[in-house]
């Protein structure tokens, strides 16, 4: 048995970069005790495309912008022509707003999926030790939590021959360079056996759900929008048009994701909870803020009272007020720079997104270094507050609002998966809280996406098909000048898009991303972001295989932007960011 490593004085511990996440991103941590006791959280490539959408035509921006990420697709084009059809006050017909949360609802059932499986599952689930599993009794547990019709001895046996040629072979492939054997794996064998299977199916599956998105935007990932609507023309007897016949295959997609969330992904996200709630109930928390725009408006998009998923944002864990948020309000969000590369012209306060700078003339220490300097800037990520106060976003985040909102179903689902794990609701803030939270709401988008399917046929049957508002869609019909903000709730959080347009060109664009509020550096204050205040005080068993890192960075999905190369004014090569 390993023992506990036993520390005489701190150290600080370097993990760059994090992996299975999109971008980059370093974590320090300064370890006393065997526990966290401060952490430090650097992005460490920039993004900057705000730059490069400025002197556009507002409508061609959300093709730029949606390749911002290369995981969540088509959310940021979405938020995109939101903003531009705020600024403008274009309303969109009905029946493309329900389109718009099916792309909406497909996307977030496929990346909460591959994120569960691919990106946050290795954290809990021990590759190698599925090897020692007996597929028979795998079996029979698969059979007792679940009627998916795959979970048989023989598929069973037949996955652990594939992983043991893996292993024989010397090449892990994609279960390479992990802490296999690490003691604070809990899953028995046959645990980690059913696991791994489903970790695999997981991959076939994701290629199917998003036909949806090749349906309604023509490809994926970066499906196409336009202000307006949807690109797209519904006529159910036009060979064509999107017609009946391509509407039933969207619909058996949609019903196959609910099937493979209901009978996999659930039960597989309850059984690792059941064998790690005692410790990961009451780790990883971090601050107590919670936010929320609210998305999967069931009338016009705007009015949030009647949207599926709520507007609003909890503070210092109290479920019982929900307090409003006004994002074109100046006084509440606001983005800083004291501890980002970044420069503001006239200013080092924090800037509203309308008046906000992307200025990346920065120079200072390049990478690689030893340690950050965490008393100047260390990060390339901005720093945005809400009234001068750091929140949380993403799945537990709406999970939460809902909750103290006392909407349904998601106050009895969360309710009822409590009670099922003997945890208290204060269980909920917590790393695995945030992972419990990713998998309700999967169960409640697979759900939603039926009837919101349904609820789309039923104004096609009478004939409202219209999928694009064109009334405003001329310049010239424009004012001079317009300012608007296109919020939605990428699976990862709170997003909102910034456009102020003038003369019929985009004069600044800003957007505030889930990870910009969970990943960015301290504010000037020295208050903590999530992901900082996530990991003080987690036990860290060797810190040269931090697992446990892993789980709480994790549990957030991580998403940062790609390296990239940086020009001087004059086009000449500045410096390329290396990542290893």
């Amino acid at each position: 048995m390993k023992r506990r490593r036993e520390y005489n004085m701190s150290e600080r511990i370097v993990v760059d970069p994090i992996t299975r996440i999109e971008g980059h991103l370093r974590i320090e941590a300064e370890i006393e005790g065997g526990r966290i006791k401060d952490a430090y959280s650097s992005g460490t490539a920039v993004r900057g495309i705000e730059t490069i959408v400025k002197g556009r035509d507002p409508r061609d921006v959300w093709a730029f912008v949606g390749r911002v990420c290369g995981v969540c697709t088509s959310i940021h084009s979405l938020c995109s022509v939101r903003a531009v059809e705020n600024a403008l006050g274009i309303v969109v017909p009905p029946s493309a707003e329900l389109v718009r949360n099916l792309m909406v609802a497909t996307l977030y059932m496929h990346d909460h999926v591959v994120h569960f499986y691919h990106l946050h599952a290795l954290d809990w689930v021990d590759v190698i030790s599925s090897l020692k599993a007996d597929p028979v009794a795998a079996a029979k547990a698969a059979q007792s939590i679940s009627a998916w019709p795959k979970s048989s001895e023989g598929y069973f046996a037949g996955i652990q021959a594939r992983i043991k040629k893996f292993v024989e072979s010397g090449q892990l492939g994609i279960f390479a360079n992990g802490y296999w054997g690490h003691p604070a794996y809990k899953l028995t064998p046959e645990q980690n056996l059913i696991a791994v299977a489903h970790y695999l199916e997981a991959l076939e599956w994701q290629k199917e759900i998003v036909k949806v998105h090749t349906v309604f935007g023509g490809k994926n990932p970066h499906p196409n929008f336009v202000v307006g609507g949807m690109p797209c023309s519904i006529n159910l007897n036009e060979a064509n048009s999107i017609n009946s016949e391509r509407l039933a295959f969207v619909r058996r997609k949609l019903e196959d994701a609910k099937t493979f969330i209901d009978q996999v992904y659930i039960p597989d996200l309850l059984l690792i909870a059941g064998a790690y709630k005692d410790e990961w109930g009451a780790i990883g928390g971090g601050i107590s803020n919670y936010l929320s725009y609210g998305d999967l408006p069931l009338g016009e998009y705007g009015d949030f009272e009647n949207y599926l998923m709520p507007r609003g944002i909890i503070l210092d864990r109290d479920l019982t007020k929900v307090h409003p948020v006004d994002a074109n309000s100046p006084d509440e969000i606001k983005e800083f720079i004291y501890h980002s590369w970044y420069t503001y012209e006239g200013s080092q306060s924090g800037l509203h997104p309308y008046e906000g700078q992307t200025n990346l003339n920065y120079t200072g220490p390049e990478p690689p270094y030893k340690h950050l300097n965490v008393e100047d800037k260390y990060s390339w990520i901005k720093t945005p507050r809400w009234k001068e106060t750091p929140m949380e976003v993403g799945p537990l985040s709406r999970l939460l609002i809902a909750y103290a909102s006392g909407k349904e179903p998601q106050k009895s689902l969360v309710d009822s998966t409590l009670k099922a794990l003997g945890l208290p609701v204060e269980a909920l803030f917590s790393t695995l809280g945030r992972t419990a939270a990713r998998g309700l709401e999967s169960k409640l988008i697979a759900d939603w996406a039926l009837e919101i399917f349904d609820k789309l046929m039923e104004n096609l049957r009478y004939g409202d098909s219209r999928m694009v508002e064109h009334s405003l869609w001329e310049p010239d019909l424009w004012p001079v000048s317009a300012k608007g903000v296109g919020l939605s709730e990428a699976p990862r959080g709170a997003l909102a898009h910034f456009i102020v347009i003038e003369d019929k060109q985009v004069k600044n664009y800003q957007m505030v991303v889930p990870t910009t509020w969970n990943a960015s550096p301290r504010d000037e204050k020295g208050g903590l972001s999530a992901y900082e205040a996530s990991l003080i005080g987690t036990p860290v068993h060797d810190p040269h295989q931090p697992l446990e890192i892993l789980r709480t960075i994790h549990s957030f999905d991580p998403c940062l932007a790609c390296a990239v190369h940086l020009y001087d004014e004059e086009g000449k090569h500045v410096h390329q960011m290396d990542t290893f």
